[in-house]
Parts: C-alpha cells; sequence; structure tokens
C-alpha cells in the first residue's frame, strides 16, 4: 500500500483520524507535492463509479460480460481516451471491430488450454465474485476477487485479486492496476501467445492508423525510443499514446512494474489502438522464431504471481506529460 506524501497532503483534507490513518497507507512517498482532488468509489446501477471532485473517471462493469473491465476512462478535461464501440454505438470515428477489446480490462488467450481473451462459445471467463474493499479519499480503492474459468464454467482454473487505485496528480489522473494470480486449483499454464495480459483499447483519435488503413492522428512512444508501428512487439518500460481530442492534445500512458515477471515487458502494441502488456508472447515477438512456447510460463499449484501496472492520463505529448520522469516517480514507490 502507499505511503502518505506529506503531513500537508493529509492534514488539508477534513478527514476523520481513522480515515487520515489509512490515507497514510495509501499515498506514494516518492513524488513530491500534494494530491489535488478527492476520489468517491461507490456502487452504482450494478456497477461500481468512481468520481474525482464530483465528475467521472471511470466505471467498473462486471456484470453480462465474461471478464470485468473498467470504462470509459475519462482524462482531466473529460475526455475519454479509451474508445466507445461496442459500449456505446453510433459514436462518428469508432471502427467495429474486436467487440472483446473494452476499455481497460485484463485477460489472456491461453490459460491452461483454454482461450480467456476472446467471447463466445468455447471460451473461458473471468467472473467477478467478490468486493474485498472499496475506498474513497485522496486515494481512492477499489480491491476485487474473480475466478477464472474453463469454458461453460466446467472448472476453476485460478483465482485473482484485483487492486485498482485512482488519483490525481499534478493535472493527470492515475489508475493503478494490480493482478495477483493465484494457482488455487492445481498449475495455472500461461501459454505463448500474442493476446494478453492488461490491456487498453484507446480512442480513434490516439489511433496511429485509421480505419482506413491511412496514417491517424495519434502518436506513440515507448521507453526504447521506438515510436508508431514499431513498438509491437519489442520490450519497453512503459508506452505512451497520444492524440488531438476534442481540439485538445490527451494521452494515456501505461507502465510496466520492475517487479513483474519478464520486466520490461513485452508489448502487443497495436497502431490500430489496441495495447496489452504481455510478457508470455516470446515466440510471435520474436518473429515466430525459436520454440513455440519460449514464453510459457507455469505458476505451480498454491503459488501465486503478482502484476503491477499503472495508467498515467495526462494532457499533451510524451515530453509535455514528463512520462519519463513520472515512470521513475513511479518506480521508487515504497510499498508498506
Amino acid at each position: 500500500m502507499r505511503q502518505a506524501m506529506t503531513e500537508e497532503t493529509t492534514s488539508r483534507r477534513r478527514q476523520t483520524p481513522v480515515m487520515a490513518a489509512l490515507l497514510v497507507a495509501t499515498v506514494m512517498t516518492a513524488w513530491a507535492g500534494s494530491l489535488q482532488a478527492e476520489v468517491t468509489v461507490k456502487k452504482v446501477d450494478k456497477k461500481v463509479r468512481v468520481e474525482i471532485d464530483g465528475e467521472l473517471f471511470t466505471e467498473y462493469i462486471y456484470q453480462d460480460w465474461p471478464r470485468p473491465y473498467l470504462f470509459p476512462v475519462l482524462a482531466p478535461g473529460g475526455e475519454s481516451v479509451t474508445r466507445s464501440w461496442p459500449m456505446k454505438d453510433g459514436v462518428a470515428g469508432e471502427q467495429k471491430d474486436h467487440p472483446h477489446h473494452r476499455g481497460l480490462w485484463h485477460g489472456h488467450q491461453y490459460i491452461s488450454g483454454h482461450d480467456l481473451w476472446h467471447q463466445g462459445g468455447g471460451k473461458g471467463q473471468i467472473v467477478h465474485q467478490d468486493i474485498l474493499e472499496m475506498k474513497s479519499g485522496d486515494v481512492g480503492v477499489l480491491k476485487v476477487r474473480n475466478r477464472w474459468f474453463s469454458p461453460q464454467q466446467k472448472e476453476i482454473l485460478a483465482t485473482d485479486e484485483v487492486t485498482y487505485r485512482f488519483f490525481e496528480k499534478d493535472g493527470a489522473r492515475i489508475l493503478d492496476f494490480d493482478v495477483l494470480v493465484k494457482a488455487t486449483h492445481g498449475d495455472v499454464v500461461f501459454g505463448d501467445e500474442k493476446d494478453g495480459f492488461v490491456a487498453m483499447r484507446v480512442n480513434p483519435a490516439l489511433r496511429v492508423k485509421n480505419a482506413q488503413g491511412g496514417r491517424g492522428t495519434g502518436s506513440a512512444l515507448n521507453s526504447a525510443g521506438q515510436k508508431d508501428a514499431a513498438l509491437w512487439g519489442q520490450a519497453a518500460k512503459w508506452l505512451d499514446y497520444w492524440g488531438p481530442i476534442d481540439g485538445k492534445t490527451v494521452g494515456i500512458a501505461m507502465f510496466d512494474h520492475p517487479g513483474n515477471l519478464r520486466h520490461p515487458t513485452t508489448w502487443h502494441a497495436r497502431d490500430y489502438g489496441l495495447v496489452t502488456a504481455n510478457p508470455f508472447g516470446t515466440y510471435f515477438f520474436t518473429g515466430e522464431k525459436g520454440p513455440r512456447q519460449a514464453g510459457k510460463h507455469t505458476l505451480k499449484a498454491g503459488e501465486s504471481l503478482q502484476f503491477r501496472y499503472r495508467f498515467y492520463i495526462h494532457n499533451g505529448d510524451a515530453t509535455q506529460a514528463k512520462i519519463v520522469e513520472r515512470y521513475e516517480q513511479y518506480t521508487k514507490e515504497k510499498d508498506e
């Protein structure tokens, strides 16, 4: 859990002593300055709504779909950095492809022989089970438990605990997306596939390639200095997509935590707007060279595996948003 940033951060909030103590355990120390907004996390209409200073940031949607996801994800000015379709139809510029690409989510194409990425008959599911924690304050927290099922929910493959943290800092919105996978029902095999693991589908304005196959209005950059379509399959600490939305440049960066398996991760980052941090796609990302399952990873029964990512939603391009600096600050944050 994150520590409080400064005494001033805590004192300027009108919190009870108990709430103030809880905040100390949730906010990072490595980032100088103070948090800037009040985050509210609450259940509304069979989903969990997250607001920053009374304005929508995102919603956690966990019913009537094979996997939980966050949608929409809104920048500080209210612009959506995620695409609208298929959750909302009739939005100009939206391409109707890959209906399983919804907001921000996690899944994998091969879990112990089953597909938990695509939708439809014969596919597995990640099913929401419980809300373990829901908290408002300088940092909003939502912690949930899911079960990973084979098709028709005949077999439990694994369980997970996902912790989302939401806050605003220096004009940017931050969403931490941490997944703890537990091998509760035997070994869990992550196969070498390109589709997985934590993902986002960005607003069409952030796409490098447009729906007609031409140059899009978006741009992309990773920590290795590679740009646009060259990001696909590459290993990097972070990547950032940005573009013009409603006359304003906004972007969303994704950070891979140094403690993650096979850091820096490889990225299934498409120029049409799909971005996934996937440490398991070795065979595909090396041009289909070497053993077919070179990137396979087996989590033994009783073991667990932690994945940690940050989504940094910002104004301006990667340079203006100081993505290099923000990533370094992320790596220095301490847990209690």
